[in-house]
C-alpha cells in the first residue's frame, strides 16, 4: 500500500494551481446565485435579516400600562435590551396607516412620496382613489405601488444586491403590505376582506408558496364559522388600566356575517395570524441564511375593535396588547433561531395616530361643535359666485380639503392667487375653523410654527387646493364622503426601538422622527438610503 502511494505522481506547482482552480469552479458551480454573491462580496458586518415592524396605532401609554400582562420575551425583551428612542414623531400632520407606512418605508414625507393618506381625490375623475389601487389592473387584482413616487428600503436593497436579496411584506391591511413592500419586493401579502385568505397582486408575481401553506392550515380560512374572540389570558379580565373600567366580565365576540373578516382584522386575533404567517415564511424560505441581507416588513394591529370606543372596548384593548406581545415573541424567536441575534436587526415603531373616542364634550361644558364640510363648501361657492359670477368653483371635497375647479377659473381668467386669498379670508371666519392653508401658502408662504408638518403632508398632485384645520374638540362631517371625525391635537406617545445586531441597551429622550428609520436601516445594510430620504441615520 505504501509502495503504491509512492508511485503516484507528485503534482508540480503549476498543477497545484490548476487543481485549486478546478476545485473552486466545482464549488461555485453548485452554489445558488445568492450564495455566489454572498461569498463574492461578503456583507461587511451587515445583518443577514432586517425586520421592520410597524404597529398600527401603538401607544406608549398603553404599552407601559399593560406591562404586568406581558411575557419576558416580547415587549419586555425589546425594552430591556434594545436601543429606545422614547420621543418619536412623524414629519407630517395627521398620519394614517397609509401615509405612515409609506414614510416608514421611504424615509420621506408625503410631500415627496405622494401617499398623503388612504384616499385622495383623483382630479381627472373627481372621485376618491385608494392609495394602492391600480386602474391598469382588473377589479380582482388591482393593487400595486403605482402611486408611491419614490423608492423604499426594500427597493434599494434589491438594487444593491442586483435582485438577489429577498424582500417580503406581511400585513393585515392591503395598503400597509404594498407600501412597506415597495415596487421591487418579492411579494406583499395581506388578508382578504372577503375570504380571510392571505392574498397578493400579480404586480408581485403571484402568491408565494409560504402564504399558500398558511392558507391551507389556517382556521380562519378553513373554519370561518367558528371565529370567536375571547381573552387569551384570565389576567386580562382581572386587570384594568382605564378609570371607567373596573372589573369586567371576560368578553366574547362571535365574528360572523359578511364583514367577519374585516372585523377579524380589527381584533387582537389578527396579530396571532400575522405571527403564524411570519413563522411559516422564516421557516420555509432561505431568508437570513447567507451574507446577502434580506428585508422583512411586518405590520401588526393595536387599535380599537370594530370602531368601538375605548371605554366600551377596554378589555379588548388589553387583550390586543397581550396578543401583540406574544406575536412579537414568536417573530423574534423564529428569526433568532434562524439567524442568531447578532445577524438580525429589528426595528419597531407605531403609525403615530389612534382612533379617538366620540365623547360628547358638551356634557362636561367643554367647548365643542360640529363643522359641516359640505355646508362650508356651499357657503364658499356662494361667496365666490358673488365676486366672480356664476359657476361651480369647488369640484370636490375629501376630509376637510377642497379641490377647486381649475378649468372654470382659467376660462374666467380669474387670478388663482387672488381667489385662494379670498377663500382663505372667508373660511377662516367660519365657526369651528382654527386655520386655513391654501396651496399657495404651503408652497410659497413664509415659515410659521407648525406649518412644517402641514407642508410635509401636502402634495400638489393629490392634495386639495384648500386645507381647513378644524378647532380641537370639534367634530367635522363630510356628507359627500360619509366621514365623521373628532379633532384632537393631543400628542400620541410612542417609541422607536432597535434590537439585535450587537445593539447595546440604551434609552434616548431626544425627539426624533420616523423618517430617520430608513437611512438607519440602510446604513446597517451597507446600501444607499431611499432616493427621497433626506434624514440622517440615528446611529
Amino acid at each position: 500500500m505504501n509502495d503504491k502511494k509512492r508511485l503516484l505522481p507528485v503534482p508540480t506547482a503549476d498543477q497545484h494551481g490548476y487543481c485549486l482552480l478546478l476545485s473552486l469552479w466545482a464549488v461555485l458551480s453548485v452554489l445558488s446565485p445568492r450564495e455566489t454573491a454572498a461569498q463574492a462580496t461578503g456583507n461587511n458586518g451587515a445583518p443577514r435579516l432586517v425586520v421592520s415592524i410597524l404597529v398600527d396605532q401603538l401607544r406608549a401609554d398603553y404599552l407601559d400600562a399593560f406591562m404586568p400582562l406581558y411575557g419576558e420575551n416580547g415587549f419586555k425583551k425589546l425594552l430591556r435590551e434594545g436601543r429606545i428612542y422614547s420621543q418619536a414623531d412623524y414629519p407630517m400632520a395627521c398620519p394614517d396607516l397609509a401615509s405612515a407606512a409609506a414614510t416608514f418605508a421611504t424615509g420621506a414625507a408625503p410631500s415627496s412620496h405622494g401617499i398623503v393618506g388612504r384616499r385622495w381625490i383623483d382630479r381627472k375623475t373627481l372621485r376618491p382613489i385608494f392609495c394602492v389601487d391600480d386602474a391598469t389592473k382588473s377589479v380582482t387584482d388591482r393593487s400595486s405601488a403605482i402611486h408611491l413616487n419614490v423608492s423604499t428600503i426594500g427597493d434599494e436593497l434589491k438594487i444593491a444586491s442586483q435582485g438577489k436579496a429577498m424582500v417580503y411584506a406581511v400585513a393585515p391591511m392591503r395598503e400597509a403590505a404594498v407600501l412597506t413592500a415597495g415596487h421591487a419586493a418579492d411579494a406583499a401579502i395581506w388578508i382578504d376582506d372577503n375570504t380571510g385568505r392571505w392574498t397578493t397582486s400579480s404586480y408581485y408575481g403571484g402568491l408565494p408558496s409560504f402564504a399558500g401553506v398558511r392558507n391551507s392550515v389556517s382556521d380562519i380560512v378553513n373554519q370561518p364559522d367558528k371565529l370567536q374572540w375571547t381573552p387569551t389570558s384570565d389576567l386580562v379580565g382581572n386587570f384594568s388600566y382605564f378609570l371607567s373600567g373596573g372589573m369586567k366580565k371576560p368578553f366574547s365576540h362571535r365574528l360572523k356575517g359578511d364583514n367577519r373578516f374585516a372585523l377579524f382584522k380589527t381584533s387582537g386575533l389578527v396579530n396571532d395570524e400575522v405571527a403564524a404567517t411570519v413563522e411559516t415564511l422564516v421557516g420555509s424560505t432561505v431568508m437570513g441564511s447567507d451574507a446577502v441581507p434580506d428585508h422583512l416588513a411586518v405590520t401588526f394591529y393595536a387599535g380599537i375593535y370594530a370602531g368601538e370606543t375605548e371605554d366600551a372596548a377596554s378589555m379588548e384593548l388589553q387583550d390586543t396588547y397581550v396578543r401583540l406581545d406574544k406575536a412579537l415573541e414568536r417573530v423574534i424567536t423564529a428569526v433568532e433561531r434562524k439567524t442568531g441575534r447578532n445577524n438580525a436587526l429589528f426595528v419597531l415603531t407605531s403609525t403615530g395616530y389612534a382612533t379617538e373616542s366620540q365623547t360628547d364634550l358638551s356634557t362636561y361644558r367643554i367647548p365643542t361643535g360640529t363643522f359641516d364640510v359640505q355646508r362650508a363648501s356651499a357657503l364658499l361657492n356662494i361667496y365666490l359666485t358673488a365676486i366672480y359670477g356664476q359657476g361651480n368653483y369647488i369640484e370636490a371635497s375629501l376630509g376637510t380639503q377642497f379641490y377647486l375647479n381649475h378649468k372654470l377659473i382659467n376660462d374666467k381668467q380669474i387670478s388663482l392667487s387672488e381667489l385662494l386669498q379670498r377663500t382663505e379670508d372667508f373660511l377662516v371666519q367660519l365657526e369651528g375653523v382654527k386655520n386655513v392653508f391654501t396651496s399657495k401658502r404651503l408652497i410659497q408662504g413664509a415659515w410659521t410654527p407648525g406649518i412644517s408638518k402641514i407642508r410635509g403632508g401636502y402634495n400638489p398632485q393629490c392634495s386639495g387646493d384648500v386645507m381647513i384645520e378644524v378647532s380641537p374638540g370639534w367634530h367635522y362631517t363630510n356628507s359627500q364622503t360619509g366621514e365623521r371625525r373628532y379633532v384632537r391635537e393631543s400628542y400620541i406617545p410612542y417609541p422607536i426601538i432597535f434590537w439585535g445586531a450587537d445593539i447595546e441597551a440604551q434609552t434616548i429622550g431626544t425627539p426624533v422622527t420616523v423618517d430617520c428609520i430608513a437611512p438607519t436601516l440602510s446604513k446597517a445594510m451597507r446600501i444607499r438610503a431611499p432616493n427621497a430620504c433626506a434624514a440622517a441615520p440615528l446611529f
